[in-house]
């Protein structure tokens, strides 16, 4: 909500009345204070309440000490506040900030002996405005709160209905939770972390992060961190780390200080109450892995397992290798994080959980002293992709070394989800690199780039006969590339469920995770299984099959029995009607699937021109791709090379070449428009049209009837086409539309079903720049012709679906 630079002063006070101070009154006018924010007292009084009196600049360059020095002089001056009862704060406000400091912080200035108060206040060069500017910066270190209008909109208005009440005394800052200590350090990364003296790729490289820093400052009182067992410590005006004990026996830390003397930190802090609730510290701590930046979330594995899929993921445990499995079994979390994948297992001598930070391994020993259920000996520091076995404990050793005790172990993990490349930026290039990758990367193939696929192998390859019960996406079990990686992992998959990805909170995105109780022992090619599904708020959906595709052929396979090779100058059977754009097999690549002018170049591997012999087929495969929304569960599904059923059902077809007729991006502006189902005095179009093929294909003429046509060009008769209900009223419901579209003066008689949208609907501007149709028309009679259209190709989608299924395109 910044404002115009451009915008004059007045106008600047009016909009900053209406937009934050609505609620008080913003009229009244003292001297030559520019603002005021007054509410009357009431019970008879003509006195009012004054919240604030502030100066105010127009642009955004003002600098907000001065503007304050200027308004302390302005009153100084009249003598404001023995006329008028002083406000709770005084402050400044240009286009994009505003800033507070309470009165009673700096009021003692206006009793200062031999000063003179008749100075210009506007004058920043005299003697008396720098001396009050002193004086300002130094009441202003402590005491200053600034909001900008823009990033700061919310805490503004939380900081003045808190503060700008009848009687109120103390300030009121706001309060820390759990709730918003993510958002709070965003800010902190933007407004502070600058201003601390630390070499981040050093300390990085060292397990210290910026969150050490803002849980050292967040979990501190006068600015003195009250938990000495963070990995750094705030001591007042600088922070401490690294303590440690030196060869003479002494402590010994390293110092972090602040570049401007810790104004900016001052001033961020001032408006928020720290510590937060005690009963909120523990939670903070444990979520550490929220603050962590994206990069080290994916070599670390700092994925947050929810609490309910922690519980379920145990039960099915249970399920699988009996009630008593945890007196039966050992377990090792070797992707630990802060442990709360461990959460609610009960055997706490036959558990062992490691990672990669040791700052998460004093977090999870301090959650033991508060009660957690593992042993310190059993948490400990461990690179588990590049780490030798012989660093283990050696109770764990013990066990993986033995070959029967192994049988008995559980390999429980959420390992991270990143995929490494060569792409540059933090946390992407070189995010996948280990001593595993380049040790297993002939086995793994192309999955070496993910990181849990490099976890699963280790534990394959070096755990033999243990059980992995692990969490992960679905690439392993079915994506195209990762088939080498399903040569060797050969387990058998016991139970298993799915999930939704964004469930989890460091995961975005649309698809699935579930979770796989692997038996290593047993040697099984994973082909296919049934899983189980959850919503997000862990009910049950359904089962689902999950298939690897490995001997599946999938659609574009199909395509090539019928791709043409058209001439583009012939008026046969080979004359492209429009280029059809086809990319990957999965519903991941669906929304790219469309029909576009012929011969217009895409750099697209599976991509055709249209014709009279290949319409029926190129349609089907249109439909097909994009009939069924795409969801979080679909998001790995293949779409398969067809049985050859579909070849007898006509009506099948129809109904395909009738939805395809209302779903392209023909631009008849660029081409000639091949697709207009409706002959001339159907719909009154003004003129002929340039193109009747879709009308004789549909009526019988230029339709292939024999194999032996298919690449003659010979256009022989054919009975004309029939279609189901639904498919006639698609073809009702285009009718009206261009019926009424051919009634404006101006219509084109060639005009396709995009340039009949275009028409109504216009055009606008985005913010990138781009001109994009709109969504809606103020023309109600069109809308009422096109939502009418809408609705029935929903209905004709609806009949055609169960269709894809039955003849192979998906697998249920």
């Amino acid at each position: 909500m910044a404002y115009s630079n451009l915008i004059r002063e007045e106008e600047l006070k009016n909009k900053i009345a209406s937009d934050f101070f609505s609620s008080y009154d913003t009229t009244q006018i003292l001297g030559d204070v520019d603002f005021c924010v007054a509410q009357p007292i009431g019970n008879g009084s003509t006195e009012a309440q004054y919240f604030l009196w502030a100066e105010a600049k127009k642009g955004n360059k003002s600098i907000l000490e001065e503007s304050i020095t200027q308004l302390i002089l302005t009153i100084g001056k009249a003598r404001t506040f023995e006329k008028h009862l002083p406000p709770s704060f005084i402050g400044a406000f240009d286009a994009s900030k505003i800033a507070f400091v309470s009165y009673n912080s700096i009021h003692e200035v206006f009793y200062k002996n031999d000063f003179n108060w008749n100075v210009t206040p506007s004058d920043h060069t005299t003697k008396e405005f720098l001396t009050v500017l002193d004086f300002v910066r130094r009441a202003l270190f402590e005491n200053l709160f600034t909001f900008d209008f823009n990033k700061d909109k919310k805490d503004l208005k939380k900081f003045i209905k808190a503060n700008f009440k009848l009687g109120k005394k103390r300030i009121s800052r706001i309060k820390i939770s759990k709730n918003n200590f993510v958002v709070i350090y965003q800010k902190w990364l933007k407004e502070v972390k600058s201003t601390i003296v630390v070499d981040w790729n050093a300390a990085k490289n060292e397990g210290v992060f910026d969150s050490d820093f803002y849980l050292a400052d967040l979990l501190s009182k006068d600015d003195v961190s009250i938990k000495e067992k963070l990995q750094v410590l705030l001591e007042k005006t600088h922070y401490t780390l690294g303590r440690k004990k030196n060869e003479l026996g002494l402590f010994t830390s390293s110092r972090a200080d602040f570049s401007d003397n810790q104004k900016v930190h001052k001033k961020f802090w001032n408006r928020y109450e720290r510590p937060p609730k005690r009963e909120y510290w523990d939670y903070i701590i444990n979520r550490k892995d929220l603050l962590v930046p994206q990069d080290i979330r994916e070599r670390q594995g700092s994925f947050f397992t929810p609490q309910k899929w922690v519980e379920l993921s145990q039960q099915y445990l249970a399920d699988e290798l009996g009630e008593d499995w945890q007196d039966q079994y050992f377990i090792w979390d070797c992707a630990a994080g802060t442990g709360n994948l461990l959460n609610g297992l009960t055997n706490k001598y036959r558990i062992w959980a490691s990672t990669l930070n040791q700052a998460d391994v004093d977090v999870m020993r301090e959650r033991i002293e508060n009660g957690a259920n593992l042993l310190n000996s059993h948490v400990f520091q461990f690179d588990f992709l590049n780490d030798s076995f012989d660093k283990l404990p050696d109770g764990l050793r013990d066990i993986i070394n033995d070959e029967e005790r192994r049988k008995k172990l559980v390999i429980y993990i959420n390992p991270p989800y990143a995929e490494g490349d060569n792409r540059s930026g933090e946390g992407r290039s070189g995010v996948a690199e280990s001593i595993i990758k380049m040790k297993y990367a002939t086995d793994m193939g192309y999955a070496k780039r993910e990181i849990f696929i490099q976890f699963m192998t280790r534990i394959y390859k070096e755990i033999p006969s243990s059980v992995l019960a692990n969490f992960s996406t679905l690439k392993n079990l079915q994506a195209p590339k990762f088939r080498d990686f399903r040569s060797f992992f050969r387990a058998k998959l016991g139970r298993n469920f799915l999930v939704p990805a964004n469930t989890f909170d460091n995961v975005t995105g649309d698809f699935p995770i579930g979770f796989f109780i692997y038996h290593l022992g047993e040697n099984e090619v994973f082909t296919e299984t049934l899983s189980d599904v959850y919503a997000a708020d862990g009910a049950f959906l359904c089962k689902k099959t999950i298939l690897s595709y490995d001997n599946y052929k999938v659609i574009n396979d199909w395509t090539q029995t019928f791709i043409d090779k058209p001439i583009e100058s012939s008026k046969g059977s080979k004359y492209s009607i429009g280029t059809i754009i086809g990319v990957g097999n999965d519903f991941q690549n669906q929304r790219t699937v469309r029909i576009e002018n012929p011969w217009r170049p895409w750099n697209h591997q599976y991509q055709w021109q249209i014709t009279a012999n290949n319409l029926f087929a190129s349609c089907i495969y249109l439909v097909v791709r994009t009939i069924i929304s795409a969801d979080w569960l679909n998001d790995r599904d293949q779409f398969l090379s067809p049985t050859n059923n579909w070849e007898e059902d006509t009506e099948f077809q129809n109904d395909c070449l009738i939805y395809t007729v209302f779903h392209t991006n023909i631009k008849s502006s660029e081409t000639v428009n091949h697709w207009i189902p409706f002959p001339e005095k159907e719909v009154d179009a003004r003129d002929s049209y340039k193109s009747h093929f879709m009308i004789d294909f549909i009526s019988g003429k230029k339709r292939p009837r024999k194999e032996a046509d298919l690449f003659s060009g010979a256009e022989d008769k054919s009975l004309p086409l029939t279609f189901s209900a639904e498919a006639e009223a698609v073809l009702n419901a285009g009718r009206e539309l261009w019926r009424y579209y051919h009634s404006q003066p101006d219509s084109n008689p060639d005009a396709s079903l995009y340039d009949v949208k275009l028409y109504f609907q216009g055009t606008k501007m985005t913010k990138n720049g781009k001109v994009q149709m709109k969504t809606n028309s103020d023309n109600e009679k069109y809308m009422e012709f096109i939502q009418n259209l809408r609705e029935k190709l929903r209905t004709l989608a609806s009949k055609i679906e169960p269709k894809v299924y039955e003849y192979g395109f998906l697998k249920r």
